[in-house]
């Protein structure tokens, strides 16, 4: 069974940095694609970022882009949303998906996710 959890959320300075991670377990994710998602109050879930387990492929929403970086560690099981320049309206739950690499554009697996306040 796979699981992801999130870490790494907490409460932030406008202009200051956080780093998140999504600790993975259960398979192996060498064809996966793992996403990070987020939802404000009040809001839908919107897509944040992606990467492919290979590292051949990432993706940013154009409201990170720039600021944002998402990336992955092969021996700890661990991709990371480093988050920079960071701004009131990025306060949100942040969540970690995954899914294998197919047609389908949804995700399979979702972590609880972790909470992130950019105060201003």
């Amino acid at each position: 069974q796979v699981q992801l959890v999130e870490s790494g959320g907490g409460l932030v300075q406008a202009g200051g940095s956080l780093r998140l991670s999504c600790a993975a377990s259960g398979r192996t994710f060498s064809n996966y694609k793992i996403g990070w998602f987020r939802q404000a109050p009040g809001k839908e879930r919107e897509f944040v970022a992606r990467i492919n387990w290979r590292g051949d492929y990432t993706i940013y929403a154009d409201s990170v882009r720039g600021r944002f970086t998402i990336s992955r560690d092969i021996p700890k099981n661990t991709v990371f949303l480093q988050m920079n320049s960071l701004k009131p309206e990025d306060t949100a739950v942040y969540y970690c998906a995954a899914s294998p690499i197919s047609q389908h554009p949804g995700y399979d697996y979702w972590g609880q996710g972790t909470q992130v306040t950019v105060s201003s």
